[in-house]
């Protein structure tokens, strides 16, 4: 089960209480910045949508669109289900907007030119790579160790070269 704020799961357990599963109103102590960084947590997690309100019928509207309508917020079968609630559903994902949004380096950068020397099949050192973008060799270590790996989820391979030294290289893209 995921983890929650003791706020998450209020909001998630007011919800499941009613039959239409809209998430307001929200807990009266929860206003302002606090309920737009709490609401922001749970939609990028999935475990609320924006629906559109139904004004009509006196529906809570968590935002006003601009144009005469509100949105209101409804939990999702992955809420319910990080409250411990099964669903008949088979959305029990959070959605694909909740996705990490996966990072592709900008053409032209340091860190372009850094991917292209590794990805050739002659991979390169330390030293090949301080020339070519000027960087020295801790900055070098960092961004293939942070830039590659953590942030663009590159694996990063080295061996040891005899008339070379230590050679990095990357997979062909």
């Amino acid at each position: 089960m995921t983890k929650l704020s003791d706020t998450q799961t209020i909001i998630l357990s007011r919800a499941a209480q009613n039959g239409d599963r809209v998430a307001m109103p929200l807990p009266d102590s929860l206003r302002g910045g606090a309920a737009n960084k709490v609401v922001s947590a749970m939609l990028a997690k999935g475990f609320l949508k924006e629906v559109d309100a139904d004004l009509r019928n006196g529906e809570p509207v968590w935002r006003e669109t601009g144009d005469g309508h509100g949105v209101t917020l409804i939990a999702t079968d992955a809420g319910l289900a990080a409250i411990g609630i099964e669903t008949d559903s088979a959305e029990t994902k959070p959605t694909e907007d909740a996705a990490p949004k996966t990072r592709t380096p900008r053409e032209g950068t340091k860190q372009a030119t850094l991917i292209a020397m590794l990805r050739a099949p002659d991979g390169a050192t330390i030293a090949e790579i301080m020339t070519a973008t000027g960087w020295q060799s801790h900055t070098v270590r960092g961004a293939m160790s942070g830039a590659l790996k953590k942030k663009l989820g590159l694996e990063v391979t080295s061996v040891k070269i005899e008339d070379r030294g230590r050679v990095y290289k990357l997979p062909a893209a």
